[in-house]
């Protein structure tokens, strides 16, 4: 088989494994080895290498990744470690499972390609029941496999993975890259270091508009259990949201006066405190009619799973009305370690950044740690801290990772006296900008040739959050802080993957341009 690139006939790379008992055995949980009637090798798979589409780049380093055996055999004996949901019965619904499952090996190229397009489930759905050469990347045939997958189960698989997993994953993608990209093995790596923040799907909270998600869970999961066992306590649940919701409406519309006449300023404020009054009042008689549901229920076996989440909501509402309370009635301010800025997020944060028109952002800070080659070769999810906490952690786990780290370039933020000193007993260069006026040590320090050059070279690496961010990581559509980190994790893997890709993408155009470069 062969590709037309440019006028010249290029090979195609076609890879048969021999295999043993043995080697089939211990593939058999990542992909079947066999070759199905139809089914075209993954090495011989045609990709157009003109096209800067994503998808072909990220199958570029996938079809690479299969297809050198010693990579291939160190991704696939972490892959074994992902056990996906199996059935019984091949293309059937098994009675515990309830949908069929994967190979680990299409549950990596099917996470990859979501990440790597930002693509949600639907798009990924579509995906794998219609694009030709993604299919073939998954092991199907043209025309002889007609497997159909299902939306749920695209959902259940990819979730299978751990952070851990995938970031032991990234480390074998970024080794292969350095193969490729390295003049010599004992080339130095220059690597810097940022963070950016992360969103989470979350509303804009207010403290009376988590008060409203938290009564109206609490009235939703209430009604719910007492429809399940017989209970008649909250047959009017529907009526009770649209009651307190009127409350609520009514609180949130009142501002404060801005009038300059004294007594229009406090018979505004009268009015907003009899509001909140009002609604925290409701709020309380809906949290005591729940308690004694809970009451009620707290010896049914079968509504215990849910007596917890119900318990959840409740302390939620609790909290919200002791805050409302103390802002509005007593006129107190709220620490802002007290406050809780998403129910169904919790690990959501308030960061300020000082970014121009970003005034403030809700989500995590993720670190990241790139090379001069554009590989990352390592992340961190800060929850609750700060740049200058992780700096000099994380340079030390990507030291233990990749040998021949010559020097680490960072910003203001992660500047610390303990941190400059620190990081120098673990690289040979150390570029991070301290805060305030320079001493006349310090100017110099940061006027040298070598400074002055890694720290132009710093802002690369606003490039590969930018392209994080376009794999996926503007914004954080899943639930939970473990589906968080997964998520983080497995976009950077899709990011090196697609920087493989493309690393192989301009080689190959560079071996074919090369009877002009010498003609010229």
């Amino acid at each position: 088989m062969a590709s037309n690139f440019g006028g010249f006939i290029e090979p195609v790379l076609t890879v048969h494994f021999p295999k043993t008992s043995s080697d089939e055995n211990s593939m058999r949980n990542v992909i079947n080895p066999q070759l199905m009637l139809g089914e075209v090798d993954i090495g011989a798979i045609r990709l157009d290498p003109k096209s800067r589409d994503d998808i072909p780049q990220l199958l570029r380093g996938l079809q690479h990744i299969y297809t050198q055996p010693e990579l291939r055999e160190r991704v696939f004996s972490i892959l074994r470690e992902v056990i996906p949901q199996r059935t019984a019965g091949e293309g059937k619904a098994d009675a515990g499972t309830g949908r069929p499952g994967m190979d680990q090996w299409r549950i990596l190229v099917l996470g990859v390609i979501r990440l790597g397009l930002n693509a949600d489930y639907d798009r990924i759905h579509d995906l794998v029941n219609q694009h030709g050469t993604l299919r073939q990347m998954l092991g199907h045939g043209d025309w002889s496999d007609k497997t159909d997958y299902k939306l749920q189960t695209l959902k259940d698989n990819l979730r299978l993975f751990t952070p851990e997993i995938l970031d032991r994953i990234n480390q074998e993608v970024v080794k292969a890259g350095h193969v490729l990209v390295k003049k010599s093995p004992a080339e130095g790596l220059e690597v810097r270091c940022d963070s950016f923040v992360v969103e989470t799907h979350v509303h804009y909270p207010t403290d009376i508009n988590l008060l409203w998600d938290a009564i109206r869970k609490t009235i939703e999961i209430s009604a719910d259990l007492c429809e399940a066992h017989g209970l008649s306590d909250w047959r009017q649940s529907a009526y009770n949201l649209r009651q307190f919701k009127k409350f609520y409406r009514h609180a949130q519309k009142l501002k404060h006066s801005t009038s300059k006449d004294e007594v229009k300023r406090q018979d505004k404020e009268a009015a907003m405190k009899q509001a909140h009054s009002a609604y925290l009042e409701q709020a309380k008689v809906y949290l005591e009619r729940a308690t004694d549901t809970r009451r009620k229920l707290q010896h049914i076996v079968l509504a215990e799973v849910f007596l917890s989440e119900l318990d959840e909501f409740m302390r939620h509402a609790k909290r919200q009305i002791d805050q409302i309370e103390r802002r509005v009635l007593q006129g107190q301010s709220i620490p802002h370690e007290e406050k809780v800025f998403s129910l169904f997020q919790p690990h959501t944060e308030w960061i300020s950044k000082g970014k121009a028109g970003v005034p403030v952002e809700l989500g995590l800070r993720v670190s990241v740690v790139e090379d001069q080659h554009r590989f990352i070769l390592n992340h961190q999810v800060m929850e609750g801290i700060t740049d200058d906490a992780v700096a000099v952690p994380i340079i030390e786990e990507t030291k233990q990772r990749f040998d021949g780290i010559h020097s680490v370039s960072m910003d203001k933020g992660f500047h610390s006296k303990d941190n400059q000193v620190k990081l120098k007993e673990i690289v040979n260069v150390v570029v991070i900008p301290k805060k305030g006026r320079l001493s006349a040590v310090d100017l110099e320090i940061e006027s040298g040739s070598e400074f002055v050059r890694l720290r132009q070279r710093h802002s690369a690496v606003e490039s590969a959050i930018n392209a994080l961010e376009q794999h996926g990581l503007d914004v954080y559509p899943d639930h939970g802080i473990v589906g968080f980190k997964r998520y983080v994790a497995l976009a950077v893997v899709a990011r090196n993957v697609q920087r493989l890709g493309a690393v192989l993408r301009q080689q190959e155009a560079d071996r074919i341009r090369g009877p002009y470069k010498k003609a010229a």
